[in-house]
């Protein structure tokens, strides 16, 4: 007995501009999703981190460090907020296609605010930790990472296909 298969599809269906707009922006925010949760939960941490017992003591340097972290975490979630918020406002406008640019734009640098207050909050809990050189060199290698991860991987990998 033999079973045939289905033909493999090779191409998809073409799309108009509109349709290829709200595919995009639909993806874009599904990617959102995934990283607002993070930022919430760091921004929402960060916010009750000055009414615990012993903040009073931080140096300035730890003061400063907590300021870039908040202030990371609150820019990542505008950003990462504004294309839902902008979508209400611009609503059957037909400027989807703008909206879609601009949501990039926006992720891009959601994820590069979310990255410094992701370093300076670890940098931060680590310095209380530890003495020595190692929340500096731990700092500096998440830094490393977010940068290879999220943008340096896949640049590369975007310029090697010709994009």
């Amino acid at each position: 007995m033999t079973t045939e298969n289905p033909p493999l599809r090779t191409a998809s269906p073409p799309e108009t501009p509109a349709e290829r707009a709200d595919r995009n922006f639909v993806e874009l925010l599904q990617g959102f999703r995934v990283a607002v949760t993070g930022v919430q939960v760091l921004f929402a941490f960060l916010l009750t981190v000055p009414f615990a017992p012993g903040f009073s003591r931080l140096a300035e340097d730890e003061r400063r460090l907590f300021y870039v972290s908040l202030v990371g975490a609150a820019v990542a979630s505008m950003f990462y907020i504004a294309p839902a918020a902008q979508h209400r406002v611009l609503f059957r406008k037909g400027m989807k296609e703008t909206l879609v640019h601009r949501s990039n734009l926006y992720g891009v640098i959601g994820t590069l605010a979310l990255a410094v207050s992701m370093t300076a909050a670890t940098l931060l809990v680590l310095d209380y930790l530890f003495d020595g050189a190692l929340p500096v060199v731990t700092a500096v290698l998440v830094a490393a990472l977010a940068l290879w991860l999220w943008f340096l991987e896949p640049l590369l990998r975007r310029t090697r296909n010709g994009g």
